[in-house]
């Protein structure tokens, strides 16, 4: 036992291990590896499940349930998580048999859940289960509570969401790090209430355009009109075919199956003439030849980019998008944790001669080519480099149809209370640095690593457009469209929209809306302000969790939301 317990010191998590494996349970203990499984749960479950004590010892939970305790517990029972009504309604007992073959295919196992990721080797998932079986809650510390609803007025939380309402996040404003506590306050989803609307400003319409999908994620549209989702947890993408004007799709039909957490979908190259459709898997770049108007693959998918990092795990979503002149592919990978807790420690100058190689501000060991946006090129024969680094989550990336810049969006760090880190929307300067995990936003140093990288005090760059804390900044779309019957207004053309998919991190809920970016000739103001509101119901309810924004052939924007699996159409009617 002893053993376990300085593995995980060294790699930064403060789990208490009670005794040998079972004592905790008082069961016999299952057979595996409770050491490798340890370093199993850091490669592929830390980022969401880990349960670390912070500031005043409260124990507190990532954005998915704590698994301290799990084995002998009743699924969906845990507190301080709202569950989906899948996993509730199944009846389980997590036990190894269950979790053994509840890990081996979360989505065929609990149809309904949104556990997006399976173990697939038997021996990684004994290991794994054999650490779970360890795990029990520090004498004492009780399980954490609810946080509760706050009563006093937060400019930041959903309650001041409005169409229209501006936003602007200053960085000479931010609080110091554990002002607040880091809250665990993840939402339950509900299904829409009976009285639920949503809100967008006077001259648009919003009504649902689609319904039934699973897990809907990134959008895009192709050079026709078709309309491509990824369907990250059903390992799919499907199209959707509608005419300009129609509130719902005329066909509906799956595009490709069988693959590996798709999310990031690209046409190449751009304009009426697109010949491949690209996908980024978890860890890879495929494409499928295409042509105008398939509805289904016309054959297996072709590996471009084989892998794009070592360790799996931790930030699961990729996108992809091509340069304006066609020669650049840019894929964005997130970290493997909050903020690089499981990478060992390098003195300055092994620091700076890593990162000769690899890009300024770098990381290393399992976060090696993560946080990062790296370049190709299309057909995927250049070696894979890093075009940026620092950038913890950057979800989405776009790019600007005026002056060919990449932007992307960016879910940056949690656990330093209820106002750090901002997430943001960024212009992306090649070489560029954007602080993860040492700083942020500048100047400011991360207290977790503090005193680690003198040298890199000054070299984060500051990003174009900060947004409320963990508001989860996911996909981000310009609005290109001049004509149509539902377009916009000219004074929309060339603005950005942004999918907030909704915090956990907070005590007071803040996101589940899209935002508008408005932008002056195409250079960032740093104002965001509310486009669709309207998709949470109270302090712990939400209806909907907005994902994918894009721009339909019509000139409507459409939004994808994964909470209850449907697609809504915005369209302008005039004043």
């Amino acid at each position: 036992m002893q053993l376990f317990r300085r593995a995980l010191l060294r790699n930064g998590l403060v789990f208490l291990l009670l005794g040998t494996a079972g004592e905790a349970t008082g069961q016999t203990p299952p057979a595996g590896d409770p050491a490798r499984g340890i370093t199993l749960f850091q490669q592929s479950c830390a980022l969401c499940h880990a349960a670390a004590l912070g500031i005043e010892n409260e124990v507190i939970t990532g954005q998915g349930p704590s698994l301290v305790g799990v084995v002998g517990r009743r699924a969906a029972s845990g507190l301080n998580f709202y569950y989906t009504q899948a996993l509730a309604d199944s009846g389980l007992v997590w036990n190894p048999a269950t979790l053994d073959h509840f890990l081996a295919n979360p989505v065929a196992a609990v149809p309904g859940t949104t556990m997006p990721a399976a173990i697939l080797q038997e021996a990684d998932r004994r290991d794994l289960i054999a650490y779970l079986s360890t795990l029990a809650m520090p004498a004492g510390a009780g399980p954490p509570e609810q946080p509760a609803v706050l009563a006093h007025a937060d400019p930041g939380d959903w309650r001041h969401d409005a169409p229209g309402f501006q936003h602007f996040v200053s960085p000479a404003g931010l609080p110091p790090p554990y002002r607040t506590s880091s809250a665990g306050n993840s939402p339950r989803v509900v299904k829409p209430p009976a009285n639920a609307g949503l809100s967008v400003p006077p001259g648009f319409t919003v009504r649902q355009f689609a319904a039934g999908l699973t897990n809907p994620r990134l959008m895009r549209v192709a050079p026709n009109g078709d309309i491509f989702i990824a369907e990250t947890a059903a390992n799919r993408i499907r199209v959707l075919r509608a005419a300009d004007g129609a509130d719902a799709p005329s066909e509906i039909q799956i595009f490709a199956a069988g693959l590996d957490r798709p999310f990031g979908i690209a046409f190449y190259p751009a304009g009426e003439d697109s010949q491949w459709v690209y996908v980024a898997n978890n860890n890879a770049v495929v494409r499928f030849a295409y042509r105008r108007g398939d509805l289904r693959a016309r054959g297996t998918a072709e590996v471009v980019v084989p892998a794009l990092c070592e360790t799996q795990g931790g930030h699961t979503t990729r996108d992809v998008a091509f340069s304006a002149d066609g020669r650049r592919m840019f894929i964005s990978v997130g970290s493997a944790s909050n903020v690089g807790e499981t990478m060992d420690k390098k003195s300055v100058a092994d620091a700076q001669r890593w990162e000769a190689a690899h890009g300024r501000g770098a990381t290393w060991g399992p976060e090696t080519n993560r946080a990062d946006i790296l370049v190709t090129d299309p057909e995927g024969r250049e070696p894979l480099r890093t075009f940026a680094t620092g950038i913890r989550n950057g979800v989405g990336l776009a790019i600007d149809p005026g002056t060919g810049e990449l932007w992307t969006s960016t879910n940056e760090r949690d656990g330093l209370g209820d106002d750090l880190v901002p997430d943001y929307i960024t212009r992306v300067k090649e070489g560029g640095y954007y602080g993860w995990p040492w700083f942020y936003l500048g100047t400011h140093e991360e207290p977790r690593h503090a005193g680690e990288r003198p040298d890199l005090a000054g070299q984060a760059i500051v990003p174009d457009v900060l947004l409320q804390a963990h508001s989860a900044s996911l996909q981000l779309a310009f609005y290109t469209a001049a004509v149509g019957p539902a377009a916009f207004p000219a004074e929309y053309r060339g603005d950005i929209f942004a999918a907030l998919h909704g915090s956990w991190n907070r005590s007071s809920r803040t996101g589940y809306k899209v935002v508008r970016v408005r932008l002056n000739h195409g250079v960032p103001t740093g104002v965001y302000e509310d486009f669709l509101t309207g998709f949470v119901v109270d302090g712990r309810s939400v209806w909907g969790r907005p994902v994918g924004v894009a721009v339909a052939h019509d000139g409507a924007l459409l939004v994808t939301e994964d909470g209850n699996g449907t697609v809504w159409r915005i369209a302008h009617v005039g004043r």
